[in-house]
C-alpha cells in the first residue's frame, strides 16, 4: 500500500511536462487516484498488520544482535486462554465478558476491524478443564507465559519500543503527501453576486539527511472557475523547493540522529528487561508452586500428627481407666490433641492461601479448581539426595562427641554452590539489567554532548526556489499559468543566532551532567546489589543444605524416639508428656525437612536468576545453567 503511493508520488516528481492542459489534467487525475486509493485502500487492519510486520522485524533484528538468538514473538493474546476455559467449563462467577478476554467483548458501534481480536488457542494445557486439572511445574511455567498479565505487558513494552524506533527512523525517510481540495465561494457584498469554484491539488516530498539538512518540495495545481458573469476560468501551476543546512548548533550526525540512536538502544533495553522478567517470573512461579507443595506436605504431617494424637489420647484414657495413668496426663494428651487439630486446620488454610497466590501468579481465577503434582516434591527429594550424597555420608563426622570442638559446615554441596568469585564474575558478565544500567551511563554521556551542542551559536544556510503561479477566484480572468524554470523566483540566505541568551540551554547542560552522575551511581549501586545477591544466595544454599542434612537426622531420631516412648509408656516407664514431646519433635523435624528441601531448590533457581544464566524461552520453559560447562 505505502509503496504504491510512493511510486505514484515519484512519478509526479519526475515529470516536467507542465506546459499544456493535457499534462495538467493528467496530474489532476493522478492526484485524484492517490487520494482515492488512500481513502479506499487503507483499512485499519492493513495499518495494524503493517505496524506488526515493522515492529516484529525490528524485534527480530534486535534479538539477533543483542541476545545472539531469535525466538517467536507476538503480542496477540490467545483468544481462548486457559483462564477463559476455566471460567466457562467450571462455571465460575464473573462480572461480565471483560473477565473472559477481548475476544468476548461485544463490538461497539464504529468498531474498525471485524476480525479483531483473532481467535487463537492457548495450548499450554489442552486437558479437560471442567474438572480440577493437574499441573506439573512445567505446566505452571507455560501457563504463566500465556496468562500472566505482567508477562503480556512486558511484551507490549518491547513492541511499543520497536514502534517508537520506527517513528524516529521515519524522519530520515522520503515522506510524501498529497491532498485535493475544492471550495465553493459566493460573494454577495456587491450589487451582483459572484459565485465561483476553486479546486486545488497538491503533492509534496520531504527528506531529512543525517547531517541535519532538510529538503522539501511541493507542487500544486489550481483550477478556478467563475459561475457568474463571463464564467472565466484559469489554471494555476506552482512548485517550490526549500533547503536548510545547519552549520553549527544542531549539525552533525551524532546530534541529528540522537533520538533515533536512543530509540534503537531502548529496543535493546526493553528486550533485556523482558528477558530478565521472564527468568524472574519463572523463579516466582517455581517459588509459589514448590511452597504450595511444601505447605501440602505440612498439611499431611499435621493430619498424621493429629491422627496419632487421637490414638495416643484414647490409649491414655484406657490406661487411666485401668489405674495406670493419672488424670492430669490424660488432660495433657487431650490438650495436645486439640492443639494438633488446630494446627491441621491452620495448615489447610495456609495451603489454600498459597494455592490462591499461585493461581494469581499464573493469571488464573483464584476460585478455579486445580491440583498440583505431588511427584514434583518426591522427584526433588530424590535429586537432593543424589546431589548431596557425599555431604550426607560425611555428616556423622560433623557431630563430634566433644562439644568444645565444633565442626563447621561441609563445603561440598550441590552444583550451584560454586566459588563466590567465579559466580560474581558470571553475574557481572550476564546480568542484563546491569548491562542496561551501564548502557544508561553512555546514554547520559551522549545527552551531555547534545546539551553542550545547544550552547553554541546557530548558523543555518537556507535556499528556496518557486516556479509558476497560483490561481484563485480573484485571478480567474488571468491566462493559464505557465511553468517555466528560467522564470522562477530563487533565493538563498544565512541565519546566525548568537549565543547571547542561553539560560534554558545552560540549565539543561548542567542538569545533563547531574543526570550522568546519577546514572553512574545507579550502575554502581546495581553492581553492588548483584554482588550482595550472589553472596546471599550462596549463604542460603549452604544454610538450606546443612538444614536439610540435619533435619534428615532429626527425623530419623524423632521416629525412633516416638516408637521407644510408646513402648516405655505401655511398660509404665514413661509419662504421656514424653510421648507428646516426641510426637511434636517428629512433626517439627518433618516440616523443617520439607522446608529446607524447598528452600534449597529455590536458592538454586535464584542463584541462576541472579547470575543471569537462567534462560527462559517464549513458552515460559527454562533451561538451567550447568556450571560444569565452560562459559
Amino acid at each position: 500500500m505505502n509503496e504504491r503511493i510512493v511510486n505514484i508520488h515519484s512519478t509526479h516528481v519526475n515529470r516536467n511536462a507542465f506546459g499544456n492542459v493535457n499534462a495538467v489534467r493528467m496530474i489532476y487525475g493522478l492526484v485524484f487516484l492517490v487520494v482515492v486509493s488512500g481513502v479506499a485502500g487503507c483499512k485499519p487492519a492493513d495499518y495494524r498488520m503493517d505496524a506488526d510486520k515493522t515492529a516484529y522485524d525490528i524485534i527480530a533484528l534486535a534479538q539477533e544482535g543483542a541476545l545472539g538468538r531469535t525466538e517467536p514473538f507476538s503480542i496477540e493474546p490467545p483468544g481462548d486462554t486457559l483462564r477463559r476455559r476455566l471460567m466457562l467449563d467450571q462455571d465460575l462467577p464473573h462480572s461480565g465478558p471483560e473477565s473472559l478476554g477481548s475476544g468476548d467483548l461485544p463490538q461497539i458501534r464504529h468498531w474498525p476491524e471485524e476480525e479483531y481480536p483473532p481467535r487463537t488457542q492457548d495450548d499450554a494445557t489442552q486437558s479437560d478443564t471442567s474438572e480440577p486439572i493437574m499441573l506439573t511445574l512445567m505446566d505452571a511455567l507455560a501457563i504463566a507465559a500465556g496468562n500472566n498479565r505482567d508477562y503480556q505487558s512486558r511484551k507490549e513494552d518491547v513492541f511499543r519500543a520497536a514502534l517508537t524506533l520506527d517513528l524516529q527512523a521515519n524522519q530520515f525517510r522520503n515522506i510524501f503527501g498529497s491532498s485535493l481540495r475544492s471550495d465553493y465561494t459566493e460573494d454577495r457584498r456587491g450589487d451582483d453576486p459572484i459565485r465561483g469554484l476553486a479546486n486545488t491539488g497538491t503533492i509534496s516530498w520531504q527528506r531529512r539527511l543525517t547531517n541535519g539538512a532538510l529538503f522539501s518540495t511541493q507542487f500544486a495545481v489550481d483550477l478556478v472557475k467563475l459561475l457568474t458573469a463571463d464564467r472565466d476560468s484559469s489554471w494555476g501551476l506552482f512548485g517550490d523547493a526549500t533547503i536548510s543546512v545547519p552549520i553549527l548548533r544542531g549539525a552533525g550526525r551524532h546530534i541529528v540522529t540522537e533520538p533515533m540512536t536512543q530509540a534503537q538502544r531502548n529496543v535493546v533495553y526493553s528486550l533485556f528487561s523482558f528477558e530478565r522478567f521472564k527468568s524472574t517470573l519463572a523463579v516466582r512461579v517455581a517459588s509459589d508452586y514448590l511452597n504450595c507443595l511444601g505447605q501440602l506436605d505440612q498439611v499431611r504431617n499435621a493430619e498424621d500428627n493429629y491422627r496419632k494424637l487421637i490414638i495416643s489420647t484414647r490409649r491414655a484414657v484406657n490406661l487411666a481407666e485401668a489405674g495406670r495413668l493419672p488424670q492430669i496426663q490424660v488432660d495433657q494428651a487431650r490438650q495436645d490433641e486439640l492443639r494438633a487439630r488446630d494446627r491441621w486446620i491452620s495448615a489447610q488454610q495456609a495451603f489454600a492461601r498459597r494455592l490462591d497466590t499461585l493461581k494469581n501468579t499464573l493469571g488464573l481465577p483464584t476460585d478455579a479448581e486445580i491440583a498440583l503434582d505431588r511427584n514434583e516434591l518426591d522427584q526433588l527429594t530424590l535429586t537432593m539426595m543424589q546431589s548431596l550424597e557425599s555431604a550426607q555420608r560425611d555428616f556423622p563426622q560433623a557431630m563430634p562427641e566433644d562439644p568444645d570442638e565444633p565442626v563447621g559446615p561441609d563445603r561440598r554441596g550441590g552444583p550451584m554452590e560454586i566459588d563466590e568469585r567465579r559466580a560474581t564474575n558470571i553475574a557481572l558478565n550476564n546480568r542484563l539489567d546491569l548491562q542496561v544500567a551501564i548502557g544508561r551511563v553512555f546514554d547520559a554521556q551522549r545527552q551531555v554532548v547534545v546539551a553542550g551542542d545547544s550552547l553554541r551559536a546557530e548558523l543555518t544556510l537556507t535556499g528556496s526556489a518557486s516556479v509558476g503561479q497560483r490561481r484563485g477566484l480573484g485571478s480567474a480572468s488571468l491566462p493559464d499559468a505557465e511553468f517555466h524554470v528560467h522564470r522562477g523566483l530563487y533565493g538563498a540566505g544565512i541565519l546566525l543566532d548568537l549565543p547571547l541568551e542561553r539560560t534554558a540551554e545552560r540549565n539543561a547542560y548542567r542538569n545533563s551532567l547531574i543526570d550522568m552522575e546519577r546514572a553512574l551511581r545507579d550502575a554502581q549501586s546495581l553492581e553492588d546489589q548483584v554482588k550482595l545477591e550472589i553472596r546471599e544466595n550462596l549463604r542460603s544454599l549452604l544454610s538450606a543444605r546443612e538444614s536439610y542434612i540435619i533435619q534428615l537426622q532429626a527425623v530419623n531420631i524423632a521416629e525412633r524416639r516416638v516408637e521407644s516412648t510408646q513402648l516405655f509408656l505401655e511398660a509404665g516407664q514413661a509419662e504421656i508428656r514424653d510421648v507428646l514431646d516426641a510426637q511434636e519433635s517428629l512433626v517439627s523435624a518433618r516440616n523443617a525437612l520439607s522446608s529446607a528441601l524447598v528452600t534449597y531448590r529455590l536458592a538454586e533457581l535464584q542463584m541462576q536468576r541472579d547470575m543471569g544464566v537462567l534462560q527462559v524461552d517464549e513458552k515460559g520453559i527454562w533451561r538451567e545453567y550447568d556450571p560444569n560447562v565452560e562459559e
